[in-house]
């Protein structure tokens, strides 16, 4: 679904990063320390030269030649913003495909024609201020969602933009088409859902915190540092910046600067459960017992099954055997979060291990069909043949 990403290590050694929730409310209390004082510039290696400049929100030479020549003749006819949402909708002109795999500025996901919805808003920001269009980002209410790539996993909220002409452009009376909302979700996975306006740094501020937390999964410390560190220059009173900044500084081994971050990011969001368990690792991690201790207290109270929970008791009593208690866990991760589709893949392998061959190929279709990224969705489809062709034996 979404994204921009924050991260957590909870103390039972998982990695936990989220997509796209960027707003932290303000807290009372001390301020924290300066930004300044937490940056720790001289102990990476310094970033390409390119990098200083690169804005997200940029449109390519392609971008511009598709709106000059490839629609022109579909933005006199249709007006500006309808034209560019037809253009973007139909799959005879863009051939658009959701890919969570990584986030693309809107340059990158123009040319590969795909992307998560952060990549896709993006993109479709950057061609409508082409056209001299109003954009708005938002941040919508719908259900968090977690994915894992290995011991990381990511939290992923949902963002959308809404294109529309400016005040000086709209014509007298009613005009169906002045403001539309581009969304790349089904429409009745968005109904009634609470939108929440969003500033323009906002949203550079997610890119950024999405690329560093994928760059962090990928183990190039470096280029993850740098990118936290645009994300939390840009977005200064966020709490996601400085998680993902002090998960940079804990993987890097600056444990003190770690500290210093995740104590920054529970200054914006006192009851972060990201920051507040990676704030506990590291406590642990510099001898600081009893103080880990009274956090983890605090997590258990506001958190007691954290995401993963019901489904890490379902890998054990699987890796033993037991897959009667295997699957009865991983249904009851697949309750509170359907939409994963590790979760229905491994409810498939406990019924398969059962002898439930038909409800084994349920779970593995609902798989495929949840899958967020080219790589998932082979699996999948793979692991259904090799199920048809035993079927067929």
């Amino acid at each position: 679904m979404g994204n921009g990403r924050l991260l957590r290590i909870p103390a039972r050694a998982a990695l936990l990063a989220a997509l796209a929730a960027l707003l932290g409310a303000c807290a009372g209390g001390p301020q924290p320390v300066p930004v300044a004082d937490i940056l720790l510039d001289a102990r990476f290696a310094s970033p390409p030269p390119a990098a200083a400049d690169d804005d997200p929100l940029a449109a390519s030479p392609d971008m511009r030649r598709f709106l000059r020549e490839d629609i022109a003749r579909q933005l006199r006819e249709e007006g500006r913003t309808r034209g560019l949402v037809n253009a973007l909708q139909r799959r005879g002109q863009l051939h658009l495909e959701y890919d969570a795999t990584m986030t693309r500025n809107a340059a990158q996901a123009f040319a590969a024609r795909k992307g998560n919805c952060l990549a896709l808003a993006l993109m479709t920001a950057s061609l409508a201020r082409e056209l001299g269009l109003d954009v708005t980002f938002q941040l919508l209410a719908t259900e968090e969602q977690w994915s894992r790539v290995r011991d990381i996993a990511l939290l992923s909220n949902h963002v959308n933009v809404t294109i529309g002409l400016p005040a000086r452009d709209t014509r007298p009376g009613f005009d169906a088409y002045h403001t539309l909302v581009v969304d790349f979700l089904p429409p009745e996975l968005l109904f009634r859902q609470r939108a929440r306006t969003l500033e323009a740094d906002d949203i550079v501020a997610m890119y950024w915190n999405n690329r560093a937390a994928e760059l962090l999964v990928q183990g190039d410390l470096d280029a993850a540092y740098w990118s936290a560190r645009r994300a939390v220059t840009t977005a200064s009173t966020s709490s996601a910046p400085y998680n993902t900044l002090g998960l940079v500084y804990l993987h890097h081994g600056d444990l003190d600067a770690a500290s210093r971050a995740l104590e920054r990011a529970l200054h914006f969001d006192p009851d972060n459960t990201l920051a507040l368990s990676n704030l506990a690792v590291v406590l642990r991690r510099t001898g600081k017992a009893d103080a880990a201790q009274r956090i983890e207290q605090r997590l258990a109270s506001l958190e007691p099954y954290p995401p993963y929970h019901f489904f890490e008791l379902g890998r054990a009593a699987y890796d033993r055997a037991d897959y009667v208690q295997a699957r009865a866990l991983f249904e009851r991760e697949v309750r509170r979060a359907g939409y994963s589709s590790e979760f229905h893949f491994w409810l498939g392998l406990a019924n398969l291990r059962l002898g439930n061959t038909r409800a084994a190929r349920e779970e593995f279709e609902s798989a495929q069909a949840l899958s967020t990224s080219p790589a998932q969705h082979d699996l999948y489809a793979a692991k259904l043949a090799r199920l048809g062709a035993t079927a067929s034996q």
